[in-house]
């Protein structure tokens, strides 16, 4: 059996092209595609069950990823006969264009990305229906609610034999051009619909559905059970990952975001065209960051003597 090498990449993608990150059968998932590509140019080989590539964070359809990673197996001969620049140029020839390969290394054998260091995510509350932006100081102690480690069970669709226990490292308004726009949210890992239901808690609490009280009660008494609800995948941005030798790079790109129509004419047929453009908006911030972050290593050609 051929002797094989870990390739650690990170990627981005556009999560209302596919079903989903994680593969399944009869629809078109981000797993499926990356496997899909590799097996196209025969470096994914011999049985199904000996070939290995698997992603650090599993993300629902509809939610949209700045910066995921993942891991795969190739064969020693075949890395060392490529590059980090022929491998993401071989693999983005084929592509869906949906999807960003942005880098790619060699890691130990035994490299897991699921044991991240923390994720971070984005959530743009603005573009949910009915939003009402409310004060800064207050939405930011509503975040702080959130920060700490406590059993998040109320704010989660809870898997069978998942641990309920969860730290968030830091929630803090996500802001643009002095406006409030949505959140951001750091935790070491997340619970399946975590985030989003953190976010219709948080849209709640704005528009005066409920109050600091019920989310401090569902937080502080997880056995009470507590439903707030979870807001739209749309709006949600898996903004990065970061491992030891891989923290969450910093944005060099500045999107500035529209804000909703609001007033008497801000009525349902306009609102809805802004919340095309503001989906269009955060596609294009999307694409402005992975060419910033997957710029490629420059390749010198000699002259034959």
């Amino acid at each position: 059996m051929a002797e094989k090498v870990r390739l650690f990449f990170r990627i981005g993608y556009l999560g209302d092209a596919f079903h989903g990150s994680q593969i399944q059968p009869d629809v078109r998932t981000v797993q499926g595609e990356l496997i899909r590509v590799f097996r196209s140019l025969k470096w994914l080989t011999g049985p199904k069950e000996d070939q290995l590539l698997v992603l650090s964070s599993r993300t629902d359809a509809g939610v949209h990823v700045r910066i995921n990673g993942g891991i795969v197996d190739l064969e020693k001969d075949l890395w060392a006969a490529l590059t980090p620049r022929k491998i993401i140029r071989a693999v983005d020839d084929r592509l869906d264009n949906n999807i960003a390969l942005l880098t790619v290394e060699e890691v130990e054998p035994n490299f897991n990305p699921r044991m991240a260091l923390h994720r971070t995510y984005r959530y743009r509350l603005e573009g949910m229906d009915f939003w009402e932006e409310p004060d800064h100081d207050d939405f930011a102690r509503w975040l702080s609610l959130f920060v700490g480690t406590y059993d998040a069970r109320n704010f989660a669709r809870l898997e069978e034999g998942k641990n309920p226990m969860r730290t968030i490292l830091n929630a803090q308004p996500w802001m643009d051009q002095g406006r409030l726009v949505g959140f951001e949210i750091t935790g070491e890992a997340f619970l399946w619909n975590q985030v989003r239901r953190t976010a219709n808690a948080l849209f709640r609490l704005a528009v005066g559905e409920i109050t600091v009280g019920e989310v401090n009660e569902a937080i502080s008494n997880p056995m009470n059970e507590a439903d707030f609800g979870v807001a739209p995948p749309e709006w949600l941005v898996l903004w990065g990952v970061a491992w030891e030798h891989a923290p969450i790079p910093e944005s060099t790109h500045t999107t500035r975001l529209s804000a909703p129509p609001t007033g008497r004419t801000a009525e349902r047929t306009r609102k809805g065209r802004w919340q095309q453009a503001a989906q269009h908006e955060m596609k294009t911030m999307l694409y402005n960051e992975w060419a910033d972050i997957g710029v490629l290593p420059i390749a010198y050609h000699t002259r034959s003597q």
